[in-house]
Parts: C-alpha cells; structure tokens; sequence
C-alpha cells in the first residue's frame, strides 16, 4: 500500500511539472509571436493621445498582436524617429509633415487624430488683442519655427499691418501661463488642452483661431504616421495598428469620463481636472463631421500646401497623394 501511495504521488508531481512546463512553454510562445511596436508621442502625453494610451489599458493592440511601446519624442523629434525606423510610428502635424516630405524625408500621414485644426493665437483679455492688426507692438512667446511669422504675417496683412511691428520671442517650453504674467502677450495654443486650463483657472482669454481667417489653415494637426518602408514591407502591421488605435478612440468618444480616468492612471503626474474637461471637450472633435474616425481628404492637404508654397515656407510643391492614405483605416 505504501508503494502504491508513493507512486501516485510520484506520477501527481510529474503531471504537475508537465502542466507547469507546457503553460509556462505556452506563455513563452505567446510573448514571443507578439509584434513589438514603438509609438513615440509629438509632445508630452494629452488627451490628443487618449486613444493610444485607451487602446493600450483596454488591450485593443494586446488584441491585434501588439505589444506597444509609447516613448516621448526626445530632442530628435517624432519625424525623425519615425523617417529613421528608431519608432514603427509617430505623433505629427500636418505642417511639419508637408515640409519634411519636400525635403524627402520618407514619412506618410495614416491617420488624422483630430478633424479640424483647433489652435490659435491666445491672449489674457486684458492685453487687448481682439484682431491680428492687435499684434503690432505686442510680444509674441512661439518656439522658433519659420512657419510662427509667416502665419503671424498672413493673418495681420490682411488687415493692413505688419509681422515687423511683432516683438517676437522664443519662449522654448516655458509654460503659456507663466509666459503671460512675465513678458509675453501673446501665443500660439491649442485651445482642447491650454485653452480649457485658462477655463478652470478663471483666466479669460480673447482667442483668434487660425480656421476663422482662411480656409487653407484648417489642418490636421494632430495625426499619425509611419514611414514608406514600413507601407511597404509590413503594411499588415500598419492595419493592425490603425484597428487598435481607432478602437481606443472610439472608446474615448463614447466613454469620455472611462477614458480620462485611464489617461491619468497612465501618467499620474497630469492633472486630473484638467484632463476630464479637455476630454470632454475634445469628444465630438475627433470625428466630427469625417465618415469615419482618422480620415483625411486631400482638399485639405492641398490647400494648406498651397499656401505653405506661396508663403515660401517650402521650396517645391508636395506631392500630396504619396504624404497621406486613409487605405489602412477600418471603416
């Protein structure tokens, strides 16, 4: 009898070894056939990112063989990242994509995050800055682009005055707020992320959005991009991406509190109050009047091409049907 027990015993611990070698065999394969992805951010993490940080928490790229990575830019900047292969994908603007791509720099918009272009210039109330004739003799805090005076130029020559008359200072990152107590006048913002903070701070701001002046400044800005070899090479992993991706987005849409919440669990250090409101705010932006979440039309490729051409910004004119494709995206 006693022989008996030990070698039911024995058999016991060898089916358990098995069952523990066959799983831990199994999880071993299972990490191994997901695709690691890297997705490096424009800017520090907002609710411009919501989706991403949504489809990550939620397990939508877990679902699609994804194991993604989502870095900050860093000095070298999401383009170059990108352009280099250092990161399978990035956070741009169209703007900085329309000048890479005259340069050659091989990078391709897949996805527009935001329909309309929701920036502009901003100032406090009390410096008086109602119209772009109102810049002249006002300090303007950008962060050093070309693109910073030629659009200050086309906004206040069509009310007869002059980018000249502008005191214009690179502010670098310094905070809008703390700009505006100090030496500055006047900036250029997004209004779903500084605009909504000036609410919740009680700061009242005269806001002048590029989309009230001209057409061709109604820009998708932001959107995400990969690079021609990727397109190329691996443009399954693009579809796979984008199905993710857009289910995070659709998920914040639909569950803006849900959303914020996992926004903030994310990165801790954001503040609470403000990412919930700008989230709520942001909802109806991202699709908005598109047939479908991440489409991009090239009317609006064009025409802010157009201008950037005749404001000298870039030297030849883009090719706008190899900059973006809206193939990938599930519709």
């Amino acid at each position: 009898m006693k022989k008996l027990i030990v070698m039911m015993l024995l058999i016991l611990l060898l089916v358990a070894c098995n069952t523990s070698e066959n799983t831990e065999s199994t999880e071993e394969s299972s990490k191994e056939e997901m695709k690691e992805v890297k997705l490096v951010l424009d800017w520090t993490p907002n609710t411009n990112h919501t989706g991403l940080y949504v489809a990550q928490a939620e397990g939508f790229f877990e679902e699609e063989g994804l194991d993604v990575e989502i870095m900050l830019p860093g000095e070298a900047g999401s383009d170059q990242l990108v352009a280099s292969g250092q990161a399978d994908f990035g956070i741009s603007a169209q703007e900085a994509l329309t000048e890479a791509r005259t340069q050659d720099i091989p990078i391709v918009s897949i996805a527009a995050i935001i329909q309309h272009n929701t920036s502009g210039f901003a100032a406090p109330k009390e410096k008086g800055i109602t119209s772009p004739a109102d810049f002249a003799g006002k300090t303007y805090g950008g962060w050093g682009a070309p693109i910073e005076e030629a659009m200050l130029e086309a906004l206040m020559s069509e009310e007869n005055a002059s980018v000249d008359d502008v005191n214009i200072v690179n502010m670098g990152n310094t905070d809008f707020f703390t700009a505006v107590e100090r030496d500055i006048d006047f900036a250029w913002i997004y209004y779903g992320w500084t605009g909504i903070e000036a609410e919740l701070k009680g700061i009242e701001l005269d806001m002048l959005y590029l989309t009230d002046y001209a057409e061709e400044l109604d820009y998708y800005t932001p959107l995400i991009t990969t690079n021609e070899k990727k397109i190329k090479e691996n443009p399954e992993l693009i579809r796979s991406f984008l199905a993710a991706v857009a289910n995070g987005y659709k998920y914040a849409i639909e569950n803006p509190t849900e959303a914020a919440d996992i926004l903030v669990e994310a990165v801790p250090d954001l503040d609470e109050e403000l990412v919930h409101a700008s989230q709520e705010w942001l909802t109806d932006r991202y699709v908005d009047d598109a047939n479908y979440w991440g489409e991009q039309k090239s009317s609006v490729w064009e025409n802010n091409a157009t201008w950037m051409y005749e404001q000298g910004l870039i030297e030849k004119e883009l090719d706008v049907e190899a900059t973006f494709t809206n193939e990938y995206l599930p519709q």
